[in-house]
């Protein structure tokens, strides 16, 4: 069955490095990647009353630029090894990004979102790029993997999951994890930053389910003690050498534990490894 791939593009080099990204994941799957480009037009907004419309200078002006960079695009595209394997089509819309995604999700049932973790406006002191933690906070419908600045790709042969176990699993959810670790024949390393005096009986259930449902891959289950979250997770991927992170945000609440502030810092500032965030509706 096609993989559809939906890899916003604002033609940075970042962004590129993400559809590249894209392109050897799933190098051995049929795909359709649907590279979008949402622009917008200086003095307007999306919040206010003037919203530019076709026909109008300013919105063909920006328009075109999107449309010229496409064509740089996939100039770009046509120098890269040819995959008989992958399509591409491009998108240029009037939007908001996170509005502009959830739409193409939508219109062309896609399975996944890549983006690069920053764009021209990406700042060294804004954690993780503020576009993509927006898209990861607001997008529900698929997973979205955060793929960092300048990052070589290197096949994810250990992929690691942290959890607090505080929350049951279902099997849909992990569906992504187990279909990476399955095309790449990765091992996935569970991770879990004891804070207290072991697991409660909760905790306990939802390790024992998680098993359940990895049952018949290859993994392993580790736990840290004695350390922060964020230092836990990112001295174990290096200590590791693991080349991915994916993790399930419940009810988008992962931001606020797991992936506290330190760690948002610690992602933006110091992201080796592609992020993918799986959701529970998915």
């Amino acid at each position: 069955m096609n993989k559809r791939v939906l890899i916003p593009t604002d033609f940075s080099q970042n962004a590129f490095n993400a559809i590249r990204y894209g392109m050897q994941l799933y190098s051995d799957q049929e795909c359709d990647f649907y590279l979008l480009n949402a622009f917008q037009v200086n003095m307007y907004t999306l919040d206010n009353m003037m919203v530019p419309e076709p026909g109008n200078t300013a919105y063909e002006t920006a328009k075109k630029q999107s449309e010229d960079g496409f064509e740089k695009l996939n100039a770009l595209l046509k120098v890269q090894a040819e995959n008989p394997k992958h399509r591409f089509h491009t998108i240029s819309t009037f939007n908001s990004l996170s509005e502009a995604i959830r739409n193409v999700i939508a219109k062309k049932d896609i399975d996944l979102v890549i983006m690069g973790t920053k764009g021209f406006t990406g700042s060294d002191k804004v954690a993780f790029g503020t576009n993509t933690v927006n898209v990861m906070e607001k997008i529900v419908e698929c997973p979205v993997m955060a793929v960092p600045e300048n990052y070589d790709y290197a096949p994810p042969k250990k992929i690691v999951f942290p959890t607090d176990y505080k929350t049951d699993f279902k099997r849909r959810e992990l569906k992504y994890l187990l279909e990476i670790a399955q095309l790449h024949d990765a091992q996935i390393h569970v991770l879990h930053v004891e804070k207290g005096s072991g697991l409660n009986k909760a905790q306990k259930n939802n390790k024992t389910l998680l098993e359940e449902i990895l049952q018949g891959s290859d993994f392993q289950n580790h736990t840290l003690s004695k350390v922060k979250v964020h230092e836990g997770v990112f001295s174990f991927i290096e200590e590791q050498h693991c080349e991915m992170v994916v993790f399930v945000n419940k009810k988008h609440w992962f931001f606020g534990s797991i992936l506290s502030n330190p760690l948002v810092k610690s992602l933006g500032y110091d992201a080796t490894v592609p992020i993918l965030e799986l959701n529970d509706n998915t």
